[in-house]
């Protein structure tokens, strides 16, 4: 038996270890089991070229867990070490780093990302076990090798009777980590890093039910057997071309990856590039809620087919970690920290790729089928309109997709609302207004009151409305959105014409101040407006830049600083041409004044949704007394 000592110059490398990267503990199967994977993989290309002089067959990757021993075996049958190699990459190319990585991350938290980025994948193995030991026999006419290492810099190294090809790993797990001695654990991990792999990977075995015998009876019991229990799917959907694959194929990897969600996804987005990079992957679109945050998370990528994380910023552009699926690219290392990831010039052009990906499969969609599309457009429109505010060259792509649904179930994109709009809907300052509503139920009498002028309202609901408006109005010229209770209909579209009051400017003074006084508690801003009889007597709006403004600093971001915090702000429009209004100012007593002002008012809160709780309580009763 040979023994030495690791090639490194610090005696404390295993602890530095552990202590680092002990958060990612879990990691050392995935990482085993990697290079397990790989090993195989090289053996099939040497056999391909004729290299290796072995049959290649079917091979595994094979996980035990041996409670009683505290002991984990990964056991592969791939390409396996001669004692030369054994000695070359354990004892010096995994550690040919180990100066390096000391001195980088000796003041580094534990999201450091160290692992892999030196060569020390093998190694973490050292953080859940006290000793390791590899049994490998390489594909070479060469005897097996048995290394051992109690996770200090010395080893030993002896000749081994392993007859097969390949490699056993052996984890003498510590006292602190027997947590991974129970089968459930390590079939958690397994399913979570290496569901896909593309070896098959054993764990136990299972029960199979086979087909009842000809001639058995009904009550008799199917026969069974034990079968190896393989954990993976060697063989995911993102491998595969487009073309070898179904739209029910597509739904079910969906299910394979989400075994939870019930609902189908609405539709697909297959990537797959090999230049200037390598990229695989689909994207599923999911039926959304306007929950911006809840969505997030749900994409999960890969390295070769190993699980890496789900938590893709950086990589996938922000507005598409609302969407579903997977992406496995080659050129992302396994183990890297979120600024890497956000500095690294290769991922800034795969976050580009699959931003005009995606903006292609839209255009696709909506051309092909705009019916579907328009049916669908409430399910996705949060992502589309994200992307527009977050990413300039998305928002070009998606001004000829991205879709206005009116109030009526109408929908226009950007170019077909204006030439619908333009010649009603432009004020005197030749500025095209565009009027829409958030709330069909709760602005209905203001939706109404534009519909009697003509005017297309449209209906804009999701939580980044305020801000996609504000883009929008930037980007284009001459455009303005205004919510349909922001104003006086007739001051909605400013036009030239203005009308002229019933009520003199004394008159208007008179009645302004008595309406202050009973509502001087309630904050309103009043204005006496000359408007058409037949509108309404009261009417309370919402100025639309200070609502817009509070709406967007509560969504995050734009705004003014502290307005999110601010009290809604209304206005209290009195139309001086209404005869209840002429009423009001015509009647003697004060107390019925107030009375009828009081009751004009709740009548216009009550339109607006503003009447609720003792004040509800109090006007229903005073409305029945009025009409007794």
């Amino acid at each position: 038996m040979a023994t030495g000592k690791i090639n490194v110059s610090v005696e404390n490398i295993f602890p530095l270890i552990k202590k680092f990267l002990y958060s990612d503990h879990e990691i050392f199967l995935r990482e085993l089991i990697s290079n397990a994977t790989d090993a195989t993989l090289k053996l099939k290309h040497l056999t391909s070229i004729g290299e290796a002089k072995v049959e290649y067959g079917n091979p595994m990757i094979e996980v035990k867990v041996d409670k009683d021993k505290k002991r984990i075996h990964i056991i592969d049958q791939g390409i396996g070490m001669t004692e030369e190699e054994v000695k070359k990459y354990i004892n010096e190319v995994a550690f040919s780093g180990a100066e390096e990585f000391l001195d980088k991350y000796k003041d580094a938290g534990k999201d450091a990302g160290i692992i892999g980025h030196f060569g020390l994948g093998f190694y973490s193995a050292f953080m859940v076990a006290e000793k390791v030991e590899i049994i490998t026999k390489s594909h070479k006419d060469e005897p097996a090798v048995h290394w051992s290492c109690d996770g200090s810099p010395e080893f030993s190294i002896e000749p081994s009777d392993k007859k097969e090809r390949g490699t056993e790993i052996i984890l003498h797990i510590a006292e602190d980590s027997t947590e991974f001695l129970e089968d459930a654990k390590i079939r958690e991990l397994l399913v979570k890093y290496n569901k896909f792999m593309p070896i098959p990977i054993k764990f136990g075995t299972k029960t199979e039910t086979l087909p009842k015998p000809e001639g058995a009876k009904e009550d008799d019991p199917a026969p069974t057997q034990e079968v190896d229990d393989i954990i993976n799917n060697p063989n995911p959907a993102w491998t595969k071309q487009p073309n070898d694959l179904s739209d029910e194929e597509y739904k079910n990897f969906y299910r394979e990856l989400y075994p939870m969600q019930f609902e189908e996804p609405l539709f697909h987005i297959h990537l797959n590039v090999d230049y200037p990079f390598n990229l695989t992957g689909i994207l599923y679109f999911p039926k959304l809620t306007n929950d911006l945050n809840i969505q997030k998370d749900k994409i999960q990528l890969y390295q070769n087919q190993v699980f890496v994380t789900d938590n893709v910023e950086g990589i996938v552009p922000e507005f598409l970690t609302m969407l579903k699926g997977v992406i496995d690219s080659p050129d992302i290392p396994l183990n890297v920290s979120r600024s890497y990831l956000q500095a690294d010039g290769a991922v800034k052009k795969i976050s580009s790729y699959i931003t005009r990906k995606v903006a292609d499969k839209l255009t696709s969609l909506f051309k092909n089928n705009r019916e579907d599309f328009e049916q669908k457009w409430n399910d996705i429109k949060v992502v589309i309109e994200y992307g527009m505010l977050s990413e300039d060259k998305f928002f070009e792509k998606a001004d000829k997709f991205a879709l206005y649904p009116s109030v009526d179930g109408d929908f226009y994109t950007f170019e077909e609302l204006e030439a619908k709009i333009k010649d009603n809907q432009t004020d005197k300052d030749d500025k095209l207004v565009v009027l829409y509503a958030s709330d069909k139920e709760a602005q209905h009498s203001y939706i109404e009151a534009a519909k009697t002028k003509g005017y297309e309202v449209l209906l804009l609901d999701s939580p980044i409305v305020p801000h996609l408006m504000q883009k929008l109005e930037t980007s284009k010229e001459n455009l303005s959105f205004v919510r349909v209770d922001a104003d006086h209909v007739d001051n909605l579209i400013k036009k030239e014409d203005t009308a002229i009051s019933k009520l003199s400017e004394e008159e208007k003074e008179k009645l302004k101040t008595e309406i202050e006084e009973v509502t001087k508690d309630k904050g309103y801003t009043i204005q006496m407006e000359a408007m058409e009889s037949s509108a309404s007597p009261f009417i309370i709006t919402e100025p639309e830049f200070m609502r817009r403004m509070k709406e967007m600093q509560q969504t995050g971001g734009g705004g003014m600083f502290g307005m999110g915090n601010m009290p809604d702000m209304y206005n209290l429009i009195i139309n001086t041409n209404h005869e209840l209004v002429s009423e009001i100012l015509n009647t003697k007593t004060a107390k019925k004044r107030q009375r009828l002002i009081n009751q004009s008012l709740d009548l216009a809160r009550l339109s607006k949704g503003l009447l609720k709780g003792e004040e509800l309580t109090n006007f229903i009763a005073r409305s029945y007394d009025m009409i007794k």
